[in-house]
């Protein structure tokens, strides 16, 4: 059954950007203004959140839009706030567009004692009033059974498809695939078949957390230019520590593609210094400027993947569909031009 209502945005300040892109997209794709939700989310004094909706809400479709990046909690707080604002507003119904999902890995009890925050976490998005969830690349892919609503994860590998096959246009032949961990591999895999690439792993061992003892290839690299695939790059030690394996393994470049780009603490500089010759990333998490200035990393965007999901999900359409690199060509047209 077709919508009646037109869908809604409303943003918090994790990453406006986004959230004003996906706006233009959604625009484009409608034929007419789609506009961000008058709202303001300001501090106190002592740093509690307010929302204050400036706009009838009352039988919307409403979608946050807010990755739950660095500061975690506030973004999360932010998040929940604006569900519970919107429900006591009578909205119809509420999706969480979170770009990045925060504490996803913390999805087991690694040890005896610990916390699974992940679950927590579902636990409070449910519990605030949201209806649904749209993320992208979820850490573990058990983590959308933490919820006990729907989960709809979309994945940036089609999207990465696209950008390999036009940046790496007649070479292809020399492309490796690389896993940077054996957790990995089913990420990589996915990727490796998109674009018919071998697959190869880098096995890591450590001694203790936050220290890698040793770095293993497994697959032979020599000649190859490696893309390393993973979902997140915090500081980027095990990906600069793997690129500098590969190319003593005889990779002749090495470039890597991650979905969230978290880059905290050194992360910058170790990319700047690197051997690798690109890193490419998504704007799920806003770019720092000292990212957004870094000679050798590039942002690819999802607005166009999630301003097309939105859309979906407000139509009553399949997210599905949009796992195929086939279906997002439309989508990002002009970027990546296929033969």
């Amino acid at each position: 059954m077709a919508a009646i209502t037109e869908p809604k945005l409303i943003s918090g300040n994790a990453n406006m950007p986004l959230a004003k892109a996906i706006a233009r997209r959604m625009s484009m794709h409608r034929g007419m203004s789609v506009n961000l939700v008058d709202a303001r989310i300001e501090r106190f004094n002592d740093q509690e959140i307010f929302v204050e909706v400036y706009e009838n809400v009352r039988g919307e479709d409403m979608y946050i839009i807010q990755p739950t990046s660095n500061p975690a909690n506030d973004n999360l707080m932010e998040l929940l706030i604006m569900s519970d604002a919107l429900r006591r507003s009578s909205a119809d119904r509420i999706t969480a567009v979170i770009p990045y999902f925060g504490y996803a890995r913390q999805d087991r009890r690694a040890k005896a004692r610990t916390p699974i925050t992940a679950k927590l976490v579902a636990n409070m998005i449910a519990e605030a009033g949201i209806d649904r969830v749209l993320t992208l690349d979820l850490h573990a892919a058990q983590i959308q059974g933490f919820f006990d609503i729907p989960v709809d994860n979309l994945y940036a590998s089609p999207v990465f498809a696209l950008d390999i096959e036009h940046h790496f246009k007649g070479a292809m032949d020399d492309i490796m695939v690389v896993s940077p961990d054996v957790g990995g591999v089913a990420r990589a895999r996915e990727l490796a078949k998109r674009i018919n690439a071998p697959l190869s792993i880098v096995d890591k061992r450590r001694e203790k957390a936050g220290e890698i003892a040793e770095m293993t290839v497994i697959g032979n690299v020599a000649g190859k230019k490696c893309i390393i695939v993973d979902d997140i790059c915090d500081t980027a030690g095990t990906l600069c520590k793997a690129a500098e394996v590969l190319i003593e393994n005889g990779a002749t470049e090495v470039h890597s593609y991650i979905t969230h780009g978290v880059l905290s603490g050194p992360a910058v500089e170790r990319v700047t210094n690197s051997v690798m010759k690109s890193l490419v990333i998504t704007d799920s998490i806003e770019p720092s400027e000292a990212v957004k200035s870094c000679p050798n990393i590039r942002i690819v965007p999802t607005a166009p993947i999630f301003a097309q999901a939105i859309l979906n999900i407000w139509g009553g359409m399949s997210v599905s569909s949009l796992f195929e690199t086939e279906t997002l060509v439309p989508i990002y047209e002009g970027m990546y031009q296929r033969e």
